[in-house]
């Protein structure tokens, strides 16, 4: 029994326990309950008339890499739309601010053989990208099995999922292999690929480098500077547990020099926020949340940012950036996004799904790699002592993201004969 026969197998017995999860997850408001039958493959929306391209992301970073690639694509066929499909609320939330028109967001359906197959038969995608590392082997390979082409965008694969793969060796190489193009992020990906049997594979760099700096609005941005003016402040962005604490230990240690500094925590789950103010306020801190439209006070210690799309706004606001995710096997986030903002940026040991841009970054002495509290207090400390060597970190951290600008436009070199191709159709052709 071939690997795909086998996942085909266990995914189908396993349907009492998938939909247990699921409504476990949607209990807990990791689902979207008004949206909840689209993780089942059934649409909230009609499709739209005329060639259609189907974008998979897999959560929030994936997608905003991708809005530069998708105002793009939308540019060169003006009869084109777009479907972006998330696994995550937070992803849907910002999606829905920052999709361009004729472009739109559904949820990924789980990938169980009849709600991938409902979700096809439904949207009819006349191509489909995948963005990054998410390879669901149902979707992937009914896509493939009804002549959809398929495009890996920015493919990532660390050297960990490699060496697990080998144990399935003509597992993976059916589904990577059901791509039509793959363009990796680095040469040490793309190699990988290749010896997973992906073809044909090229390096074009990291999208995430041409990503738009995220928005914020300037009447809060202004108001929120007036109410925080002269006050020493950090953020740490997009955190996972235990990075709150250890962000809550830094204060304590900088408020030593500092009793009015200000630290803003802004959760990667944004759910998280009533639990978190709970926690730091039994240790003692003077906390305000976002969600609940707390101002900023003169005696507020830790400003909770628990909103989503809102780091374009923080980021402004903060001149130093500790990136969450990065203390514990989570990966971490993208840091470009903070760099573009004129933040001295700071993360942990853990930067895998980001290996290339922190090696940029290393090289470039642009930013700094802490490994607990203490470490980051005293990072954080030499900044707010030296405002030159603050500006010098975020202006060697903003030439890099600078510098790489321009992937984009060699990604969609790439990727334009696949959209020229695609047919155009009549109004009426679809009912």
């Amino acid at each position: 029994m071939s690997g795909l026969a086998l996942y085909r197998g266990l995914t189908g017995l396993g349907a009492p326990l998938i939909v247990h999860l699921l409504r476990r997850r949607l209990s807990a408001g990791k689902e979207d309950t008004n949206r909840f039958p689209e993780r089942r493959g059934i649409a909230s929306r009609p499709r739209p008339f005329g060639p259609l391209v189907w974008m998979h992301a897999a959560s929030v970073g994936e997608a905003q890499s991708a809005l530069s690639l998708i105002e793009k694509m939308l540019r060169v066929r003006t009869d084109l739309h777009i479907l972006v499909t998330t696994g995550t609320v937070t992803s849907a939330g910002i999606l829905a601010d920052r999709l361009p028109p004729r472009s739109f967001h559904q949820y990924v359906p789980v990938d169980r053989l009849p709600w991938v197959r409902r979700f096809l038969d439904h949207w009819e995608p006349d191509m489909a990208v995948w963005i990054e590392s998410e390879f669901w082997p149902n979707l992937i390979s009914e896509t493939a099995e009804r002549g959809i082409p398929a495009i890996l965008v920015n493919g990532r694969i660390s050297k960990k999922s490699v060496a697990n793969w080998r144990f399935l060796p003509g597992f993976i190489r059916d589904i990577v292999g059901k791509f039509q193009l793959c363009l990796a992020q680095s040469e040490d990906e793309a190699d990988r690929f290749r010896r997973l049997g992906a073809y044909p594979v090229q390096c074009v760099g990291n999208l995430k480098f041409s990503a738009a700096p995220l928005p914020a609005e300037e009447p809060e941005l202004r108001r929120m500077a007036t109410r925080i003016d002269g006050r020493p402040r950090w953020v740490a962005a997009s955190t996972h547990p235990g990075e709150e604490a250890m962000a809550a230990e830094t204060d304590r240690l900088l408020r030593q020099r500092y009793p009015n500094l200000l630290t803003i925590i802004a959760p990667r789950h944004p759910v998280r926020g009533p639990a978190i103010a709970a926690e730091l306020e039994s240790a003692g801190f003077r906390v305000a949340r976002r969600a609940n439209n707390d101002d900023v006070e003169p005696t507020t210690d830790i400003y909770i940012a628990d909103t989503l799309g809102e780091l374009g706004l923080l980021y402004r606001l903060a001149d130093i950036a500790f990136i969450g995710g990065t203390m514990d096997s989570h990966g971490g986030h993208n840091p470009l996004e903070a760099a573009q903002l004129d933040c001295a940026v700071l993360y942990g040991p853990d930067m895998a799904n980001f290996t290339t841009v922190a090696q940029q970054l290393d090289q470039a002495d642009a930013a700094q790699v802490i490994t607990d509290a203490e470490s980051l207090a005293t990072a954080i400390e030499a900044l707010l002592d030296k405002p030159s060597r603050r500006d010098s970190l975020a202006k060697a951290a903003a030439a890099v993201a600078l510098a790489n600008t321009e992937i984009v436009d060699h990604v969609m070199d790439l990727v334009q004969p696949y959209i020229d191709a695609l047919p155009a159709e009549e109004p009426d052709a679809r009912p």
